[in-house]
């Protein structure tokens, strides 16, 4: 009898495993929800239209953006959370995923554990712009400026947490300037401020900032990466007038936990190609969001990577919302 139920159970395990596999070779059979956890506007949502209006295009089937915007993103994280692992609703958020983690005392979900990282989509690089109305021209002109003027200035952000808001703290943190940190419900917002000239200055993602930075209603001062870009090369890397400051960030793609492995696979290797997609490269490219791709099991490692190191950076720059 014991030999009788041992031969059964490769038999009851293919029986488990072949409905998962048809299940992801069919998928999508019906509309994706794709919850952007922030509002239209910013470089969540900019990456989001352009990779997802292309998944539509590949797999027959509508990816319908759903802006779900407020406290960083953690407003929309929560629906993701709290919906069926099916494949069926993903969420797009950046590396203010991990950073919340440490800036909220408590959220409505765990950051690592509630979520599946399917893949990033794009590298962001920010860039710290000012108002036409500042009177600073250059970088080490704003510093200077800042210094003759401490908490004066009004700095917009995306939110509290958000990559915005650090990348704020970390210039301050490294200038030995203070500034007035207004947060918004995301970056659209924030940027509506900085060119209303309700705001000043941000430190916004280049993505974010695209169509106002050509059309000039808000000045460049610097990039937030190790080097100058491609896109903008006569704007400086803020490490040329702030040593030591690099600060880049990540858009992906997530499901919540339980979803089955075959459809994470399905959904990373259509993002791949998706990616790979000469018209979605160059549209994420010619506004510095670089596409992105890595394996589920890569971006875990990052996710992991980045949640120690965000923490360590809120702890040292003291930004934290109880």
């Amino acid at each position: 009898m014991k030999v009788f139920y041992r031969a059964l159970v490769p038999i009851f395990l293919a029986a488990l495993f072949v409905p998962s596999a048809a299940v992801a070779q069919a998928y999508p059979t019906k509309p994706v929800r794709v919850i952007v956890v922030f509002p239209p506007g910013g470089s969540n949502d900019v990456v989001a239209r352009i990779v997802f209006q292309k998944m539509s295009e590949m797999l027959g089937q509508q990816f319908a953006i759903d802006n779900r915007g407020g406290a960083a993103g953690t407003i929309g994280a929560a629906v993701v959370a709290q919906s069926p692992p099916d494949g069926y609703t993903l969420m797009v958020q950046s590396t203010t995923h991990v950073a919340n983690a440490h800036m909220y005392k408590k959220l409505p979900y765990d950051t690592l554990g509630d979520f599946i990282g399917v893949t990033t989509l794009a590298r962001q690089v920010g860039i710290l712009a000012v108002h036409p109305s500042l009177p600073a021209k250059t970088g080490k002109e704003f510093v200077a400026l800042l210094k003759k003027r401490p908490g004066e200035v009004i700095y917009s952000s995306a939110g509290s947490g958000s990559y915005v808001h650090l990348a704020g703290a970390l210039f301050m943190s490294l200038s030995g300037t203070k500034m007035i940190h207004v947060p918004y419900r995301g970056g659209g917002p924030s940027t509506t401020a900085l060119i209303s000239g309700e705001s000043q200055v941000t430190i916004a993602t280049i993505g974010s900032l695209f169509t106002h930075l050509k059309s000039k209603r808000v000045r460049p001062l610097g990039v937030t990466s190790d080097k100058r870009t491609v896109q903008f090369p006569d704007v400086p890397a803020i490490t040329e007038f702030v040593p030591g400051y690099d600060f880049t960030a990540w858009v992906g793609s997530f499901v919540p936990k339980g979803t089955p492995k075959p459809i994470v696979d399905a959904l990373n290797a259509a993002l791949k190609k998706a990616l790979d997609d000469p018209g979605v490269a160059e549209k994420l490219s010619s506004q510095t969001l670089d596409p992105m791709h890595m394996t589920p099991e890569q971006f875990a490692q990052r996710l992991k990577s980045d949640y120690d190191k965000y923490g360590k950076l809120i702890r040292e720059v003291g930004a934290r919302i109880d």
